[in-house]
């Protein structure tokens, strides 16, 4: 494991344990976007693993992710445990969304990637940096579960 590796798990496990403490009230936005807390199936461990990301684009029942890996010239893990098992959940406060990621491609890419710079202009720095194609998926929403208090508020559509 290099020190970027290291450092980012570092900051990872920091960066949500102060986001659970707190309920998303501490460091629940970075950089105007909403944080949220995928969890996938690793794919060579078959381990549970927990990432902390913004979402650069939420629409409705969509969540959008870009795997920039801070303008790595690698992909993040996370982006390849979904390749492997495209079944997931997301976190945002109390709430667990199960989701499915598709990788997408063509003008509906071009699309996020205008809606993602528009709202964060360190992405385009990050493409310039990776010397990859950076992929952006899409988690589609297939079910709620509530954590915790299960009142009205909790029951509704999800929305970051």
């Amino acid at each position: 494991m290099n020190l970027k590796d290291a450092t980012f798990r570092v900051v990872n496990a920091v960066h949500g344990l102060v986001v659970r403490v707190s309920r998303g009230r501490v460091a629940g936005r970075l950089g105007g976007m909403p944080v949220v807390v995928l969890e996938t199936v690793g794919r060579r461990s078959g381990e549970t693993r927990r990432t902390m990301l913004t979402a650069p684009v939420v629409d409705g029942e969509t969540v959008v992710l870009v795997a920039s890996y801070g303008g790595d010239s690698r992909h993040p893990a996370w982006y390849h445990n979904l390749l492997a098992s495209p079944e997931a959940e997301i976190r945002d406060r109390n709430r667990t969304v199960a989701v499915c990621a598709r990788e997408v491609h063509g003008a509906e890419k071009d699309r996020l990637w205008a809606i993602a710079d528009a709202g964060n202009p360190v992405y385009a720095d990050y493409r310039a940096r990776a010397g990859r194609d950076i992929p952006i998926l899409v988690l589609d929403r297939i079910g709620m579960r509530d954590r915790g208090n299960a009142d009205s508020h909790h029951r509704q559509e999800f929305g970051l």
